[in-house]
């Protein structure tokens, strides 16, 4: 049986830019292999976070109209914080679009914001009493 996801793909227009916006933003480097041909092996993380990103540079015109759009045009990563105004602020100087006002849920504080190329994400720290226990 699996225990865990280890890591997704997310499709970026290109690596670099991608690396340097999440490195920005708190994310370590974790990976970033040649393989040849343009192609390279990028993972990206948080400290202590198990699952990893794979940064994937898109390829053809079907892969290029999904930048972005992984989502269907809502929100579909989740970015946890302890500290929610301060990573508010550290996403604003890398340049993420906020949506809207930040906002107190049952389950913790919370804005939508987007990444440089239109991925959805919230930016949640939970509430004390949420199943995460993490706030």
């Amino acid at each position: 049986m699996p225990t865990r996801i280890a890591q997704f793909s997310l499709i970026v227009p290109d690596y670099d830019p991608a690396i340097a916006f999440f490195i920005a933003i708190g994310f370590s480097l974790m990976e970033d292999t040649d393989l040849g041909d343009g192609k390279r092996w990028v993972r990206i993380g948080l400290p202590d976070a198990g699952t990893q990103i794979l940064l994937a540079r898109a390829v053809g015109d079907r892969q290029s109209g999904a930048v972005g759009e992984q989502g269907g045009g809502r929100v579909w990563l989740f970015l946890e914080t302890q500290d929610f105004d301060c990573d508010l602020r550290r996403l604003q100087a890398a340049g993420a679009m906020i949506e809207g006002e930040p906002r107190d849920e049952p389950y913790g504080r919370v804005v939508v914001w987007r990444d440089p190329w239109g991925n959805r994400w919230d930016l949640i720290q939970y509430a004390l009493s949420d199943r995460s226990g993490t706030a």
